[in-house]
């Protein structure tokens, strides 16, 4: 295994399928607008029945920020578990086409590759309709030597607890990590993912944990204080890199007793802000990665996000740090 690797990602693996719809196709289905719901298999065959013209391509948060950080010119690496259908041949090959070494081969049996059924509203706005099918069967006989290798930082995706060996398969990644001498870098992926692990979340934080990303409303669970302003004393007890961002208000960078605040970029139209949070966390890591200051890694991620906002996909290209200053 390759010892160069900056970054290597260990998530739930998705393929996004985005389309543009209106309020009348969510109300058909029954969808909250922003929302995320978990759906069985017969019902995301329904729903893409009804969908539109759709573009289907490699995703999941963890997975779009290690997409991304190859498009910024890092050296990554990856492990999630897709099926060896059409679906999964799409993830693969997209991941792969972007520089990304894949590590472990789709299954030939189990189920389908998981899917996210991404509607997005005129106003960019969101709304998932998620089966998970084989990214739920990743396990801890996945996670070895070989495979985890020798990065610079790990990224673990805070929805793998929610899957079958999540707890044994991270807790594997940490210790082969540390063995290793990388960092371990921890996506708290959503506020009520936090609060149905937030014991195990903050243990991890406090046992092995080096640089935990979070949006304002993941912090504020993990750390049980009542708004964001509570949330600086509460990381007094910490030594962590905390990355937080707050959307519209820009980020805040917290470890010890250093404090970056980095504004929002304003933008004239958010086209789509499927993946915001997680081109953050790649121009951040990026960053991070290539040895820069806390403050210019706030910077890059600031105008990775923005430059995805303003597209459809959450997807960084190539270019995405054309005019970056």
């Amino acid at each position: 295994m390759a010892q160069s690797t900056q970054l290597l990602g260990i998530s739930n693996a998705i393929v996004d399928v985005l389309a543009h719809v209106d309020d009348a196709f969510l109300e058909k289905i029954g969808a909250p607008r922003g929302s995320m719901t978990l759906i069985d298999r017969m019902r995301a065959r329904e729903i893409y029945d009804m969908m539109g013209p759709a573009t289907e391509k490699s995703g999941g948060s963890v997975a779009n920020t290690i997409a991304g950080f190859a498009n910024l010119g890092g050296r990554a690496a990856y492990i999630g578990r897709v099926n060896a259908d059409q679906l999964g041949e799409i993830f693969v090959h997209d991941m792969r086409s972007l520089g990304v070494d894949v590590r472990i081969p789709p299954a030939s049996g189990g189920s389908p590759t998981a899917r996210s059924l991404v509607l997005i509203s005129g106003d960019g706005q969101r709304t998932m309709q998620t089966y998970l099918g084989a990214c739920t069967e990743l396990s801890a006989s996945d996670i070895t030597a070989k495979t985890v290798g020798a990065p610079d930082i790990v990224l673990l995706e805070g929805y793998v607890w929610d899957i079958a060996e999540g707890p044994a398969l991270t807790a594997k990644a940490i210790q082969l990590a540390k063995k290793s001498g990388a960092r371990i870098a921890l996506s708290l992926s959503d506020s009520f993912c936090v609060e149905r692990h937030r014991e195990q979340f903050l243990e991890a934080v406090k046992e092995s944990v080096d640089i935990v990303f979070a949006d304002e409303n993941e912090i504020i669970a993990l750390l049980q204080v009542g708004d964001f302003a509570g949330v600086h004393d509460a990381l007094g007890e910490f030594s962590n890199l905390f990355v937080m961002t707050r959307s519209a208000k820009g980020s805040v960078i917290v470890q010890g007793k250093e404090t970056i605040v980095q504004e929002a970029i304003p933008v004239q139209k958010v086209v789509d802000t499927t993946g915001a949070g997680d081109a953050y966390t790649a121009g951040f890591l990026y960053g991070l990665t290539s040895g820069r200051p806390l403050a210019e890694c706030a910077k890059l991620g600031t105008w990775c996000a923005t430059g995805v906002i303003q597209q459809v996909g959450p997807r960084l290209e190539k270019n995405a740090l054309a005019g970056y200053r």
